[in-house]
């Protein structure tokens, strides 16, 4: 079956003429499996609709925030009743008050959070404050966990745990990125090494805590509580980035499974209930040294913005019903044995990976905890089997490196949907 995308060609034509790509972020342009992108008219539940009329189970969701699916009641009331009060004042209102109230109480280690409007401004900004808070340059992050589009964080990783890093854009001078470490995810002894040379100029580990943007990698025993470890020996901060797994993965947090600490914690996506925002928390002895209570500068016009935080509470709110946890917990389950059963069945060397509602199927006869392990896997079954999925209406994230994510509108039908498609694609 070939799909008719003749209406998102030529909306593709158009939009080369005005936007750099076609796109206004690169993975939507398909370079990393080819073809024409579908332009999405509308979503409805847990699928979308694109501008020919195909119809896909939308595994995409917005890649994360869209944890109730498309167009849910609650959040479409909440924009609406935000939108008759105003778009934006320039000025606090008490509706961002109740969005930061509901996240302190929800994630434990988050005493006070400053509102921004993405999670690239976040983790900018909580690089900002352990810097000044430490009064150190350098910081770790890991090999394939990725923080936003920041210059500090655009690194491209040398040929050991200790050779530093490149730029990976051209526009970021080699100075800007001089005290970016990087190290090895789920490997411990390539942190410990970089302590060992640089501990008293290191501010920072960030790192996310289940890694999603090389697919969906989970911490090994023991590497989170020793990242806690190795940075409280130095004085460091232990920085979560949350914008992916916040209110996704549990109710606080993966921070709330793992029961690890960290001082400083970076969120976005589901607490925007699917409009632009981010937020960046911690210890309150750190975030009230943030400008206006303290002096380390950090500013925006619409932070806080009154649609997204109203949509945003109205999602956190949705998540406390009663089953809905459990029922994201169920369905994430049920696909994932479904995929093994399917590769097993097919006599397909595959490999699951799962946290919650996000998850990712790697071609790989071995398991996937590292960006080395992502990068062994059979990558290149990943175009053709991703294009056959959405020929069987489902539309996947365009790139083996990103996670799979369900919401609590991906019904018992849905699921089996994109099994019966796995099954089907998994065979041709």
């Amino acid at each position: 079956m070939t799909l008719d995308l003749s209406a998102s060609e030529a909306l593709l034509g158009r939009s080369r003429e005005f936007i750099p790509g076609g796109v206004n972020s690169p993975v939507r342009a398909y370079r990393g499996v080819g073809g024409t992108p579908p332009f999405v008219e509308r979503g409805e539940g847990c699928r979308v609709i694109d501008a020919d009329g195909n119809q896909y189970v939308d595994l995409v969701l917005s890649y994360g925030p869209l944890i109730l699916g498309h167009g849910h009641p609650d959040v479409v009331a909440a924009v609406k009743g935000a939108l008759e009060r105003g778009t934006a004042f320039g000025a606090p209102t008490e509706a961002e008050l109740n969005l930061a109230d509901a996240i302190c109480e929800r994630v434990a280690s988050v005493e006070c959070v400053r509102l921004v409007n993405s999670g690239t401004e976040a983790t900018m900004s909580a690089l900002r404050l352990a810097r000044a808070a430490t009064g150190r340059n350098a910081f770790v992050k890991f090999n394939g966990c990725y923080h936003g589009h920041g210059d500090a964080f655009l690194v491209k990783a040398g040929s050991g745990a200790l050779t530093h890093g490149s730029p990976d854009s051209p526009g970021v001078p080699g100075n800007v990125v001089v005290d970016t470490l990087v190290a090895e995810y789920n490997d411990l002894s390539s942190v410990a090494r970089w302590f060992e040379e640089r501990g008293d100029d290191i501010a920072a580990v960030f790192v996310e805590p289940v890694a999603g943007n090389m697919g969906c990698v989970l911490p090994a025993a023991g590497f989170l509580a020793g990242l806690r470890a190795l940075c409280d020996d130095v004085g460091a901060l232990l920085v979560f980035d949350e914008v992916m797994t916040g209110f996704r993965v549990a109710r606080g947090g993966y921070q709330e499974l793992c029961g690890v600490r960290p001082d400083l914690t970076t969120l976005g996506k589901v607490i925007g209930g699917g409009l632009p925002v981010g937020a960046y928390g911690g210890r309150r002895d750190l975030m009230e040294q943030i400008s206006p209570a303290g002096s380390v500068y950090q500013a925006g016009t619409l932070s806080g913005n009154p649609l997204a935080v109203a949509a945003g509470l109205a999602a956190l709110e949705a998540l406390d019903r009663p089953g809905v946890w459990d029922a994201l917990e169920d369905a994430g389950a049920h696909l994932e044995a479904g995929l093994r059963h399917i590769a097993d069945d097919l006599g397909i060397s595959a490999c699951v990976n799962r946290q919650g509602a996000m998850l990712c199927l790697y071609f790989s006869d071995e398991p996937v905890r590292s960006f080395a392990d992502v990068m062994a896997s059979d990558r290149e079954r990943f175009p053709p089997f991703f294009h056959r999925m959405l020929e069987n209406g489902v539309m996947l994230p365009p790139s083996p490196f990103e996670a799979w994510f369900l919401s609590y509108a991906h019904d018992t039908d849905a699921l089996d949907q994109v099994l019966d498609a796995a099954r089907t694609s998994l065979t041709g």
